[in-house]
Formats: structure tokens, sequence, C-alpha cells
């Protein structure tokens, strides 16, 4: 299944893609999720019943073609999950991304984290304030979506803890990430982890270690390469982490980029004022962004001077 997330009427929706279209979870199944925390609240049995209800409705809408859907060009998409518990990041996790950056290969998963508040969905500005940051940085990652509580996983169990997997831009303010000696703040200004445009449950993707994944900037390929190139798999990872914390349903795990970040190209290309920024990853879609600066900084100083 391709699960979204939508504004309607009715406020945040979760839906299922169907084709071209979408429909309500809560149409498609008697007391249904009505949104994905509450999905992932019901545990793996609500998906299981969300799945069969799902085929069901493909299976009439193509024996009817005259019950219109929602188109899903027409849906106001929200990040598939909009606040997650927690967004477990891991670094220099390709190859070619740590010969770039002339590091060592890591010995193990490189974790440190995002706040869930700086998550947004497709369509959403990235937005900065240029005097706070000006070496604002892409990153084309694989995310994660955990269904089940992890804690001490092997390795042979930790895929059957995912829920699904989806599109993540680990934006990062370079001059901040690496003036401040660690990498929270820098990775965590308000818009700086776009999420989507669905989560594609796991079933449908199978391997996750044989997806192109690519980031253009204003139609420009300035990422290009394979989660095959990871050097800890997604199975690797949750287990991992799982030994040192808990892993909770609704968590999000991005996975680590591929080279030609901005930052380290010759010159560096960071992103500015007016950019689309698109992550694509095999089998789950697009994630498109509009970079915008928003000079608060400015707007601030002038509203405590004239104060």
């Amino acid at each position: 299944m391709r699960l979204i997330s939508a504004r309607t009427p009715a406020g945040e929706t979760l839906g299922v893609v169907l084709g071209d279209g979408w429909r309500a979870a809560s149409e498609l199944l008697e007391g249904g999720p009505r949104t994905m925390a509450q999905l992932i609240a019901q545990g793996p049995g609500a998906l299981d019943d969300l799945a069969v209800a799902a085929a069901s409705a493909t299976t009439i809408s193509s024996s009817s073609p005259a019950s219109p859907l929602p188109l899903l060009a027409d849906a106001e998409l929200l990040a598939p999950l909009p606040r997650p518990g927690k967004v477990v990041a891991i670094g220099r996790n390709y190859r070619e991304h740590a010969e770039e950056e002339g590091v060592d290969p890591p010995a193990a998963p490189l974790v440190f984290s995002k706040w869930p508040s700086s998550v947004i969905g497709p369509g959403a500005d990235i937005r900065w304030d240029p005097e706070l940051t000006a070496q604002v940085d892409y990153e084309a990652e694989l995310a994660v979506v955990i269904g089940r509580t992890a804690r001490n996983v092997p390795v042979a169990e930790a895929l059957d803890h995912v829920l699904g997997y989806t599109c993540v831009n680990d934006v990062s303010a370079r001059d901040i990430q690496f003036g401040d000696g660690q990498w929270v703040r820098g990775k965590s200004l308000d818009t700086f982890c776009p999420i989507g445009p669905a989560i594609v449950t796991a079933d449908e993707i199978g391997d996750p270690q044989r997806l192109a994944i690519s980031c253009t900037v204003d139609g420009e390929v300035v990422q290009s390469s394979n989660t095959s190139m990871m050097y800890f798999g997604v199975a690797e990872i949750i287990s991992y982490v799982s030994r040192s914390f808990t892993l909770e349903p609704g968590d999000v795990i991005a996975t680590g980029t591929p080279s030609g970040v901005g930052v380290f190209r010759n010159p560096p290309r960071f992103l500015a004022d007016g950019d689309v920024v698109t992550v694509e990853i095999q089998g789950i879609g697009q994630l498109v962004n509009i970079c915008r600066f928003e000079r608060v900084a400015s707007a601030t100083v002038a509203a405590e001077a004239g104060a």
C-alpha cells in the first residue's frame, strides 16, 4: 500500500492511494483510523485490515470506472507522518560520501537526531533566515518508518519491525553544523526535514538495499546512487540502534546520504531562495520542496528597536 496524509475540510486525514486517486482509510474500513498516528497506535493488525479493504476497493474501482475517486494530484499532502516520535539519523553511511568528505569509513553507524518539529511535507517551503545560516545543503535519504517496538533486535529480525519507507531530505545548515561541533541544531531548524510523498509499506518495497536514489536542484542532478552503496543496511541500523534505545512505532530513521552534497563540491553549492529540490527514490516517488528566505532575525531586531 501507499499511505498518505492529506489536509481536508475534516482536518488531517489518512489516505490510501488507489491508482491515480485516493480514499480516506476511515471510508475504506468501518471504524478505520482517521490519521497515520491512529493507524500506528492500533498496531500491525490494523495495517493488515486496511490492506484487505484497499485491495477490495481497487477491485471495485476497476470494475466500476464510473465511481470517481479524489485525484491524488489534487490532494494537499502533508508529511505522511506529520509528527514522528523520534527522527533518528545516520551520518556518513554511503561509501562515496565518506570519500568526498575525506574521512575514514565508520566503524559503526554514526547516530544523531533531528527534532520532529523540523518535519514538513511535500510541496511545503524549506525556509531559513539568511542572517542565521548562509550554507544550507540538501541530502537525499531513504527513510524507514518503524511499525513495531524494537529493542535489542537481531539483524535477522530487524526488518519485521518496519512499517514502510519514504523519502527524506536531511536539510543541513553546514556553517551551524560545523561551527557547533555537533550536528543537531544545524540539522533541526524549522522546515529542515521534508518527508514524503507517501509511506510505501514494507511488503511493496521488498529489499530496501537495491533502490535508486537521487536529488536534483532546479532540474540538475546533484546526487545519484543506490541504497546498495550503504555501509550499514537498514536491518543493521535498526539492530544497532535498538541495542542503545527503544525504537517505537512512528519513529523515523534517515539512513544517510550519497555523495554530491553541496558543501563538498568544488566550488561549494548551497541552496538559495527559489531553488526547487527534488528527492527521488525508486518505488517511492518524488519529494519536491521549494527554498525560501525568511528574514526572521532582521524582523526581530527591528521590532525590538521600535519597542
